[in-house]
């Protein structure tokens, strides 16, 4: 007897992998998933240098305002640097922490005037989503050498340390540098010494502390609350 081809065919129970028929079909799109950005922007193009004549003719789609769709990175560097808000970020990265990419996105969101890296240069940029593009971004060595790059500008450490104030009651001043430490033991002794103050997120929950980059997004906008005008309508 001869063997049957359909047997150890592809569609037989045997075969290890999909039928025919389900393995050529596709998963349709999603009607109803967001566009981000725009499109290539038709012809004849605006005559204006802060446009971007490589996303004109491909299109925009990244991550930003509306009003910046087109613009070169310079051009948005140029005019966050305008209004940019005298709040310093510095995140001290011992351990290649994942947190500093969210913490940076989150800067960018409130248009700092730097962030700060104390520790090792290298730092997984996933999380920021490119945001550290239309920042400056600077480097320190140690805790000392950001505190003489800072030139002055108080230093304010955010930890659940002994002896930090409830960040809820604490006003931070306006022209200022907030400091994070790394996921899991915060800031180090060396940074704590140089802080001016300390304060800390209270909590009523069991877990001993917030992840960095939640904790760093609650004290931004703490500071926010107090030196800034909300938008008008």
């Amino acid at each position: 007897m001869e063997d049957d081809p359909a047997a150890n065919g592809p569609n037989s129970p045997d075969h290890g992998g999909p039928p025919a028929d389900l393995a050529s079909r596709s998963e349709p799109e999603d009607p109803t998933a967001p566009t981000v950005g725009v499109g290539p922007c038709p012809q004849p193009w605006p005559c204006d240098p802060r446009l971007d004549p490589a996303l004109l003719a491909a299109g925009d789609r990244r991550n930003v305002l509306d009003r910046y769709r087109y613009w070169s990175v310079s051009a948005i560097v140029a005019e966050l640097d305008g209004h940019r808000r005298p709040l310093h970020i510095a995140i001290q990265n011992w351990e290649h922490d994942f947190n500093i990419g969210s913490i940076i996105r989150t800067a960018n969101a409130f248009n700092v005037a730097a962030v700060h890296i104390v520790g090792r240069r290298r730092w997984n940029r996933r999380g920021a989503m490119v945001t550290d593009r239309y920042l400056h971004v600077f480097h320190h060595p140690s805790v000392a050498s950001l505190k003489a790059a800072l030139d002055g500008l108080p230093l304010v450490g955010i930890d659940n340390v002994p002896g930090a104030t409830a960040l809820e009651t604490t006003r931070l001043p306006a022209a200022c540098c907030l400091l994070f430490g790394s996921e899991g033991p915060g800031l180090t002794e060396e940074a704590l010494a140089a802080c001016q103050q300390v304060a800390a997120i209270s909590q009523d929950g069991s877990t001993r502390s917030l992840n960095a980059g939640a904790a760093a997004a609650i004290a931004m906008y703490h500071w926010a609350l107090a030196h800034t005008s909300p938008p008008a309508p």
